[in-house]
């Protein structure tokens, strides 16, 4: 692939995010348009709107790059993906249909099949995440980029993780008591990578579920604010796999051992 500077490709599309997630709002505001896909999940026209906005700019930015996105069958079938884009337009459209607030606004890019920069926006809660290497990673707060630092606010004696559910299973019990987790606040969608990346939690487990584009953008900005990432065998994570399915996860403080 051609080489891309990934601190301007990103910090030009911050905009654009921001942008997207006002449009999500307003639609939402006037009535969404409702669908249920084929795999059983819905989708809004605000999905379909975000995902044409931030696709067009990606496509501006980056042209020789292909896009894979959760909304739109292109490029789902290419083989041997190694440097691609994935774009979930609304990350937790159950929150966005109803007049919740943890949805999030979402794009990852792979390179080599290893997230390489990514940018997060919550447009209900009005913030912006967003990464492009090893310790630049950011949120925009009033104007200003503020450095992530995933150790921030760390308590080894007050591990505080989120979760998908507020019954978690047997197994991921047992990876949270051997990560001596006190506590798990419940949380949907990628706002989850951004508040461990931020130091407002600890960590994150979950059994095989969702898909890549799920966890693109937030793996690259957890990543660069120093946590890790991996499977329940302690394997990295990559991208470009068969269907795009995710393994198990185990997100944490670069703290915790």
């Amino acid at each position: 692939m051609n080489k891309i500077n990934l601190k301007e490709t990103v910090e030009n599309l911050i905009d654009t995010f921001l942008y997207a997630g006002k449009v999500s709002l307003e639609l939402r505001e006037k009535g969404l348009t409702k669908e249920i896909k084929i795999d059983n999940t819905p989708v809004s026209n605000g999905d379909l709107e975000v995902n044409r906005i931030i696709t067009k700019k990606i496509m501006e930015l980056t042209p020789n790059i292909l896009v894979v996105s959760e909304e739109t069958s292109d490029n789902k079938s290419a083989n041997n993906l190694r440097d691609f884009w994935l774009i979930d337009p609304i990350d937790g459209t159950y929150d966005y249909i109803n007049n919740l607030d943890e949805f999030t606004i979402n794009a990852g890019l792979i390179i080599s099949n290893k997230p390489a920069a990514g940018l997060i926006y919550a447009p209900a809660k009005k913030r912006m995440f967003f990464s492009y290497g090893e310790n630049y990673a950011f949120e925009l707060i009033n104007g200003k980029n503020i450095k992530l630092d995933c150790s921030n606010n760390f308590e080894k004696d007050n591990i505080k993780f989120v979760s998908y559910s507020n019954n978690i299973n047997p197994e991921i019990e047992k990876i949270h008591n051997k990560l001596n987790v006190k506590s798990f606040t419940r949380m949907k969608s990628s706002l989850k990578f951004c508040v461990i990346a931020s130091g407002e939690y600890d960590g994150y487990v979950a059994e095989p579920r969702a898909c890549e584009w799920d966890i693109a953008a937030g793996h690259a900005i957890l990543n660069h604010a120093g946590g890790k990432i991996t499977d329940f065998n302690g394997s990295e994570i990559l991208y470009g796999k068969k269907d795009f399915k995710n393994p198990s996860l185990i997100l944490k403080n670069k703290n915790i051992l």
